[in-house]
């Protein structure tokens, strides 16, 4: 493993470990109703258009964090649509 993919698996950690947070506050608390919908939205398309870019680079950290990263973001989405 080479030095660029060693910061990009890190930036790509640290990034996405930035919505554990929020998952865990959304989930204890039920309710989601201080978050905007469509930026949630548009932040997931934005991921997934990364997520995209990565997977035809070929490049390893992008796919990985972009995926977590979307999952998280997801979950937010589903919850902000569920609990309101």
């Amino acid at each position: 493993m080479n030095l660029t993919e060693m910061i990009g698996l890190a930036a790509g950690f640290l990034t996405t470990v930035a919505f554990v947070p929020q998952v865990t506050k959304v989930w204890k608390d039920r309710s989601a109703k201080e978050l905007s919908l469509k930026t949630f939205v548009a932040f997931s398309s934005g991921v997934i258009l990364w997520l995209v870019y990565g997977v035809m680079l070929g490049e390893f950290p992008m796919i990985l964090w972009n995926a977590v990263t979307l999952a998280l973001v997801g979950a937010i989405v589903a919850m902000k649509l569920k609990f309101g």
